[in-house]
């Protein structure tokens, strides 16, 4: 396996890690050379398809057309000949209809071949079909028709035969023209119609081209630089921690490739580090092993410690303090004044001696003898509780107050007792000597209290704890007054955060609180206590019956697991 201080193995066939383009900067080129492409693409196809549509749109809306304005313009000019002559042979009025129907119909013919066709040629056509129609109506028609109406002689019809061929040349070399300019027409919309035809062919060709080249820079300069770094990352995935990710195409991609190996080394030094934790974990957990071996034992002597201290250490001080009152009873009129006062301390801390020890009994058993979990209506505890008070409280005129009625906590009776007790009996006991005392047990709100608990108070208006103190009197055997002003062991306070952290509360003393003393406390809520109780059973029944139905196999043991 590469170590964290080895270097990095090249691999064969790695390409030279130098700087280079970029796939961006590649994928950028291509794509501007793309739309510039498709600009160029659409502006010469535009151009082409305007080229198309103007040639086709004069071929269809000016050359055709004018062709058929040149007919109706002939047909007319017909028209007008086969009146006339009609009107000389027989002689009839009514054979003069069709001269005169095309006198309109040429008028309104030429109008529209001078408009429709913008071409001169066509123009100077028309001028000369009209100047021979005119020449042909004035020499022969008008004096036709005069002739007949006068009864004279008629002009000479060859002359007017003369006359309407040379219309009739006219309009044929006005045809011939159009026939022409329509022919040019169809030549060049063809040839058009060609051109765009194979430039946008070209463009087809081009865009193909173009997009086969992407699809080569991509599979070259993207998808097998990526291939080979997926393969080289799944090796290492699969446990090959000494397979090195190569560095290929474009500076970017080589970027990728390097922080892979990167994380790869990183990888192999978390795996080496991981690997040396775990040998010193197997070491930790021989270690508290043996620690809890020895705990055991540890325990197993303070409880015979706590036997011995019940049992066989008080039977002395008994015997200590009974013997010396002989001593006082049957010499007493022997002793002086100091021998009498040495007997008395003597019997004095025998005594006391003894309420030292059962003190730390009491204090050895909280959360070993003493360790009921069960739903308590605290009004019990505290009933108790001021009833082994009632002595001092009725000596001292003490003056407590409570609520009508307390909340379900979680924990032992005995041990909320013992609570209730030590706290009200040194609110009584710590009272200001100018004063009658006075002591409230109160439920409050704390926002700082922790989801799923009840904060009480215990207040007085005694002498109060200096905030410099406030954590010093949670601490076993710390007084801050002398036996001969207040007795006690100091154990109190110390006995009641015990029974308090043991039930998962906290214990403290306001130190805003400035006339008295004011002991804040936290106790589990009953009903919050007993819903998350209920969820865990729920879903550890449901895990169970999961666990059932998937059946997976058993995970092997981790070596150094105990």
């Amino acid at each position: 396996m590469t170590t964290p201080a080895q270097p990095p193995v090249p691999s064969r066939g790695r390409a030279p890690d130098h700087q280079g383009p970029s796939l961006r900067f590649w994928l950028t080129t291509v794509l501007v050379v793309l739309a510039l492409m498709v600009v160029g693409a659409g502006t010469l196809g535009a151009a082409l398809l305007s080229h198309t549509t103007t040639t086709g749109n004069r071929l269809v809306d000016g050359i055709l057309p004018a062709q058929r304005d040149a007919l109706r313009l002939e047909t007319a000019l017909l028209d007008q000949e086969t009146g006339i002559r009609g009107y000389l042979l027989a002689d009839e009025p009514a054979l003069l209809e069709p001269y005169e129907r095309g006198l309109p119909n040429e008028a309104a013919a030429a109008q529209r071949l001078a408009t429709v066709l913008d071409d001169d040629g066509v123009r100077e056509d028309l001028a000369a079909v009209q100047e021979a129609a005119r020449i042909w109506r004035d020499e022969f028609a008008a004096p036709a028709i005069a002739s007949v109406e006068n009864g004279t002689a008629p002009p000479s019809l060859q002359a007017g035969k003369d006359r309407f061929d040379e219309v009739r040349r006219r309009i044929t070399a006005q045809q011939a023209r159009l026939d022409r300019i329509q022919a040019d027409a169809r030549t060049t919309f063809g040839e058009a119609r060609s051109q765009r035809d194979r430039i946008l062919l070209a463009i087809v060709v081009a865009f193909l081209l173009a997009g086969s080249a992407l699809a080569v820079l991509l599979h070259v300069g993207v998808l097998r630089p990526l291939a080979l770094v997926r393969t080289a990352s799944q090796r290492v995935a699969d446990g090959a921690f000494e397979e090195v990710i190569p560095l290929r195409g474009p500076s970017d991609l080589r970027a990728l490739a390097r922080a892979v190996e990167a994380m790869r080394h990183r990888t192999v030094a978390d795996l080496n580090a991981s690997r040396a934790n775990a040998e010193r974990l197997d070491r930790t957990a021989a270690e508290l092993d043996a620690q809890a071996v020895e705990l055991r034992r540890s325990n197993a002597e303070l409880e015979q410690f706590a036997y011995v201290a019940s049992h066989d250490l008080q039977e002395p001080l008994r015997k200590v303090a009974s013997f010396c009152q002989l001593l006082e009873k049957r010499y007493g009129d022997r002793l002086d004044e100091r021998g009498a006062q040495y007997i008395g301390f003597a019997v004095d801390g025998a005594k006391r001696m003894q309420v030292l020890i059962n003190d730390l009994l009491t204090f050895s058993r909280v959360g070993r003898v003493q360790d009921a979990r069960e739903t308590v209506a605290l009004d019990g505890p505290l009933d108790r509780a001021l009833r082994n008070l009632a002595a001092a409280v009725e000596e001292s005129g003490a003056e407590i107050t409570r609520p009508d009625r307390l909340p379900d906590v979680v924990g032992d009776p005995t041990l909320l007792t013992m609570l209730w007790q030590n706290l009200v009996g040194n609110a009584v006991k710590f009272r200001s000597p100018d004063r009658a005392p006075r002591v409230e047990v109160a439920v409050v709100d704390d926002p700082a209290a922790a989801p799923g608990f009840h904060t009480f108070a215990v207040t007085d208006n005694g002498i109060g704890v200096p905030a410099e103190f406030a954590e010093k009197v949670f601490v076993i055997f710390q007084r801050l007054h002398g036996r001969e002003t207040y007795g006690g062991t100091g154990i109190g306070l110390s006995l009641c955060k015990k029974i308090v952290e043991h039930a998962g509360g906290r214990i403290r003393i306001d130190t805003d609180h400035q006339e008295g003393t004011r002991i804040v406390f936290t106790l589990p809520d009953a009903s919050a206590t007993a819903a998350a109780t209920t969820s865990a059973t729920a879903d550890a029944v449901e895990t169970t019956a999961s666990d059932a139905d998937a059946a997976p196999p058993a995970p092997a043991p981790t070596r150094g697991t105990s």
